[in-house]
């Protein structure tokens, strides 16, 4: 209650006119103490001179302060140039005092006064520092009377380096947000139990449950920009165990204009914890390959396609075309743009496996490039309808490409996944099947168009993913479900995957298959724990994992290239080429052109043994097609 009166006395009556008056009063005081300095910190000498002095004080002051305006900053907010302004309107009072007391001495305007030389200087540095100080003193007082208490969030820096005292001023610098640093951890012995601005470093060995709730500490900030990470995931684990918030400080890159804002430091999530270096691609190529051109994105309304289209529309395009038979997330990829004030743009609702409407639009709007991203992904599903899985990952695909191929646009870039690689379900061998077709085109001798195929793993938080799956069954309680405890998968996160699409479509001469390294598979039982640990639940005590065994088709380890595979080089360290065998192409577009044909009239089984004809490596795993395979 006490605290409540006096903020709103200080935010009502805290005038710049109240702090001249006390400006001007500091003034005064701080004349007496430098006499009383001068005659040995004593107050033994004439008190009757100040009647007269005091005055002249109070009007050179109030002249000097008006000059310099000292007296219009927000005490509560002092800050150098405040301090430099008082400092400023002391000189400038000293100086005049100076002054008129020469004038006074030699034209003997008023001989009795006088004021000794000694103490004007010490009053100089007295009002300087007494003025200064009070300013500092006011500001202390004022964040003491508003800072709720309670709402004091106690943290830990992981990082005692550059980045760690950064991020310790970007807290000290919030205003919304009250923060304490209580403590830095660093794995530098020689850093440890040593401090910084009074705040000690901690080894990791030291901080533990009873630590924690000892000082109250609510949240620990990992402070490491450069970090690898591995040793990221090693500390991270380690202080999931803990009942506390963890946090991390963006990549240098994200900063605002190279500076660290409080509200940057951001919650850690799963993202961060992919157990690999995240890919970075900034090639102007990519740029001034886009640029003044008319664009095709198919299936643009999915994970991937939103994405290269919002990667693309931030370019300088002529135009640019999305395609997707989804409307309802076509209309939000939609609002989404023109909030962005994007409008070289439109969104169709159309169907890859309509080959007639494909054509009308390929007509009217004769693109340069195109991103071919539609396709069916969901391995259990398409595992029970191979008639869909080649409508439209085949059929499709073959759709898109023979337009781009008649129409002799510049690019073609088909969007494929690891599971095409030694396929063991019906997603996977269709999409193999699609590769197989955009090789045969690629090498056709009438060609003029550049065929390019990308490769890569999962992706974090697209549609139907494990991440998204997993969010879902912790905000119901669990259980989390995984398919096998040793399952392991391959993730990417999706700005990671489109700047990779983005980068393919201007590599290379054609026909290649473009892969990456994606550093080490992740055990999927593991991510389950993490991202309970994240939500700030326990394992097994909150919620638990149930395994529930492999789904039809799927893999226990996924891969990136097959047996017979080898990869080249490319210029990007992490972006190589695949190396695929020689085949007979001119026989297997004939067998894919059969298959796309005959489709309509086929059983699964039918469907099935034709595409194990086309993609030979391809062997059912638990799935009712493994009958099918050739002992």
């Amino acid at each position: 209650m006490v605290r409540t009166f006096f903020l709103k006395v200080l935010n009502k009556y805290a005038s710049k006119w109240v702090v001249l008056f006390v400006d001007l009063l500091l003034m005064c005081i701080s004349f007496i103490i430098a006499y009383s300095i001068r005659f040995n910190i004593t107050l033994d000498f004439d008190f009757s001179s100040l009647k007269e002095q005091i005055p002249f004080i109070i009007i050179v002051s109030l002249f000097s302060f008006l000059i310099v305006g000292s007296y219009k900053g927000i005490i509560r907010h002092t800050g150098t140039k405040d301090a430099f302004n008082v400092f400023l309107g002391i000189t400038i009072f000293s100086i005049s005092t100076g002054f008129i007391l020469i004038v006074n001495h030699f034209f003997s305007i008023y001989p009795s006064f006088t004021i000794p030389k000694g103490i004007i200087l010490i009053h100089y540095l007295v009002a300087i520092f007494v003025l200064v100080t009070s300013r500092y003193i006011f500001k202390a007082f004022y964040e003491v009377i508003s800072t709720d208490l309670k709402s004091i969030t106690n943290v830990l820096i992981y990082g005692a380096g550059n980045s760690g005292m950064i991020t310790y001023g970007a807290l000290n610098k919030d205003r919304k947000n009250n923060y304490d640093v209580f403590g830095f951890i660093d794995d530098n012995p020689n850093k440890v139990n040593k401090k910084i601005d009074r705040i000690k470093i901690y080894s990791p060995s030291k901080i533990d449950q009873e630590f924690l709730d000892k000082n109250d500490i609510k949240e620990i900030i990992i402070s490491i920009p450069s970090i690898k990470s591995g040793r990221l995931l090693e500390i991270t684990d380690n202080l999931l165990k803990l009942n506390t918030n963890i946090k991390i400080v963006p990549q240098l890159s994200k900063w605002i204009e190279g500076d660290l804002e409080a509200n940057q430091i951001k919650q850690i999530n799963i993202d961060d914890l992919l157990g690999r270096e995240q890919i970075t691609i900034d090639n102007p190529i990519v740029k001034r390959d886009v640029t003044n051109k008319v664009i095709f994105v198919t299936g643009a309304a999915g994970s991937i396609g939103s994405e290269i289209s919002r990667q693309l529309a931030s370019y300088n395009l002529s135009f640019l075309v999305l395609i997707d038979q989804a409307e309802s997330s076509l209309y939000d990829l939609q609002q989404e743009l023109l909030q962005k004030d994007k409008d070289n743009f439109i969104a169709i609702v159309a169907d890859v496996r309509d080959r007639k409407r494909m054509q009308e639009i390929f007509e009217q709007y004769t693109p340069q490039k195109v991103f071919h991203a539609a396709a069916y992904k969901h391995v259990p599903l398409m595992e029970e309808s191979p008639y869909e899985a080649v409508k439209i990952n085949v059929f499709g695909t073959k759709n898109i490409a023979d337009l781009s191929f008649k129409y002799k646009i510049e690019d073609f870039v088909m969007i494929s996944t690891d599971k095409a690689v030694n396929p063991t379900n019906v997603m996977g061998a269709t999409k193999r099947v699609a590769e197989l077709y955009i090789s045969c085109l690629s090498r056709d001798i009438k060609n003029k168009t550049k065929f390019i195929t990308t490769r890569f793993g999962n992706v974090l938080g697209s549609n139907g993913s494990v991440i998204p799956l997993f969010k879902k069954q912790i905000e119901k309680g669990g259980p989390l479900t995984v398919t096998h405890k040793e399952i392991t998968r391959y993730f990417m996160t999706i700005p990671e995957a489109c700047k990779l699409v983005l980068e393919a479509g201007t590599m290379g001469e054609g026909g290649e298959i473009y892969i990456f390294d994606m550093g080490k598979s992740v055990k999927i039982f593991n991510m389950a724990k993490r991202m309970i640990s994240l939500s700030g639940l326990k394992y097994p005590d909150d919620i638990d994992i149930k395994i529930t065994g492999l789904r039809p088709g799927e893999k226990l380890y996924e891969e990136l290239l097959a047996n017979d595979e080898d990869t080249t080089k490319t210029y990007h360290e992490k972006i190589m080429i695949a190396k695929s065998p020689k085949l007979d192409y001119a026989a297997i577009k004939k067998e894919i052109d059969s298959i796309c044909i005959e489709n309509d009239c086929l059983t699964n089984n039918q469907i099935v043994s034709k595409i194990k004809e086309i993609v030979p490596e391809y062997k059912s795993n638990n799935s009712s097609f493994e009958k099918l395979d050739k002992v």
